[in-house]
């Protein structure tokens, strides 16, 4: 299960992070993040321990998505060692972000 993170606390959860992070920003008025959502959580629990799964609503933290340009949602963001060094726009196949979660272990 992925957790809820906001713009307060996103710097010391994903930023100062000593695992990956993937970071799903999504709101509740939107069909496709509720498409998403099984999916993020899921991974959580697969990568449980290995690399970190956070929430953001982005209807509730604009910041964060306004600092990484965020156009669309649901948005995957993906971070190592502070860093983003991938993001996606749109529902994802699982077997895609599984390939770029295993990628940040590597």
């Amino acid at each position: 299960m992925a957790q809820e993170i906001n713009d307060s606390n996103f710097e010391t959860e994903v930023l100062k992070s000593s695992q990956p992070v993937l970071v799903d920003l999504w709101a509740p008025w939107c069909g496709p993040c509720r498409m998403l959502s099984p999916i993020v959580d899921k991974l959580g629990q697969e990568y449980l321990g290995k690399v970190k799964v956070f929430k953001l609503n982005t209807d509730d933290n604009p910041n964060t998505a306004i600092q990484y340009r965020v156009q669309a949602i649901p948005t995957l963001l993906f971070f190592k060692g502070g860093a983003l060094v991938e993001q996606t726009v749109g529902v994802q196949p699982e077997k895609e972000i599984r390939t770029k979660l295993d990628g940040l272990l590597k």
